[in-house]
Parts: structure tokens; sequence; C-alpha cells
């Protein structure tokens, strides 16, 4: 039972919340999710689609409740704007991985080769953002590396994403469909045309993804300066 003195000085000086905590809860889920992604990817099992749009919501309850701790907080360990983008771009990844199977299920897109690799590297993006902030709070220069790794995932995804989309939209390759043969062969033709675009749609989705990691990355390294 807490002593009157020990509540007074609880609410002149109330206790910092772990901060350092709140980041890798925010990690631990976006590494989950996109575990769970790349499985969807890897086998199209509409079980692993329904469980990452779950964990997405999970993922929006838990940024609302990092959000409130963090405006109900009087002192932070971190720079508050650092700990928003950290938050908010680690849940964006999260957000993308929901919106792409979404729009796979509704456009009927299967996962291809390149959808496969652009996973599997988002993958390895968050689980260095998670190796990353881990280390912020005892030996914060070691994070170095690991956002130096999650940077370079961005630009290994968008090496994927440009020649996926090149060889999409091959400009031969959509001639020959479109001046195809016989009335059926011209509507068979523009029909695999209008297929190109909505996986080009979901190349870019992945693409997006990459970008909000390169973000949570450079977050990471504006921490790791603030810190030493």
């Amino acid at each position: 039972m807490r002593t009157f003195l020990g509540r007074l000085l609880e609410r002149v000086f109330p206790r910092t919340p772990d901060f350092h905590r709140l980041l890798d809860n925010q990690c631990d889920l976006a590494v989950e999710t996109m575990t769970t992604f790349v499985e969807f990817m890897e086998q199209g099992a509409p079980e692993k689609g329904a469980r990452v749009r779950e964990l997405e919501h999970h993922g929006d309850d838990l940024k609302h409740s990092n959000m409130d701790i963090l405006n109900r907080s009087f002192a932070t360990p971190i720079d508050r704007e650092d700990i928003v983008r950290a938050v908010v771009t680690l849940d964006e990844v999260i957000d993308y991985a929901k919106t792409t199977v979404r729009e796979m299920e509704i456009l009927q897109v299967s996962p291809d080769d390149a959808m496969r690799e652009m996973a599997a590297l988002l993958l390895e993006g968050t689980r260095s953002l998670q190796r990353g902030y881990a280390k912020l709070r005892s030996t914060p220069l070691e994070a170095e590396a690991d956002a130096q790794a999650a940077h370079k995932t961005e630009r290994r995804i968008e090496k994927v994403y440009r020649s996926a989309v090149a060889n999409l939209l091959d400009e031969e390759r959509i001639k020959r469909l479109v001046d195809s043969e016989g009335d059926e062969g011209r509507a068979a033709g523009i029909l695999a045309v209008v297929r190109m675009l909505r996986r080009r749609e979901l190349y870019r989705h992945l693409s997006n993804a990459a970008d909000r990691v390169e973000v949570a990355a450079e977050t990471l390294r504006d921490i790791i300066v603030k810190s030493i």
C-alpha cells in the first residue's frame, strides 16, 4: 500500500514510461506482421491474409496507446518528435502489408516471384529495425549498423521493383496482346493488360512500404545521434 508521501511524490514527479520498451513493442509487432505477410506471399493461404489484417488492427491499437502514453508524459528519454516518427512509420509498414493483402484479394492477383522477393526484403528490413531499436537503451552506437542495414533494404527493394515493372510493362509484349487477331483475341489481350496494371499497383504498395522502412531507419539514426 502506497504511503501519502509516495502518492504525493508520484504526482509531483510522475514516473517516466519505458519508451524504449514502447518502441520495442512496435518493432516486435511489425516483425510479426511481416513474417506472416511473407508466409501469405509464399503460400497464398487466406488464413495468412486474415492474420495480417488482424495484426494490423492490433497495430492501430498499439499506436493509439503509445501516442496516448506520450501525450500524457511529462518527460521522455528520447526526443518526442522522434518517438512519434518511429511509432507512425513502423505502423505504416504494417498498414501497407494489410493494404497489399486486401488489394490482392479484391483484384484477384496471385503472388509472383518479384512480390515474394520484396516481401522477404521488407521482413529483413523490419528485423534490422527491431535489432537497432532494441540497442538504444544500452548500446546506441551499435544500432547504427542496423539502421544502415534497414536503409540498404529499401534500395534493394527499389531495384526489384523497377525490374519487375519494366518486365511487366514491356512495350512489345503489350503491343502483341492488344493486337491479337480477332475480337476475342483483342478482348483477351486487353484483359491481360488490365491484369498487368493491377499487378503493377501491388508492386507500388510494396515499394511504398519500403519507403516507410527507410524513414524508420532515418529516425533510428536521428535518435542515435542525439543519444551520444
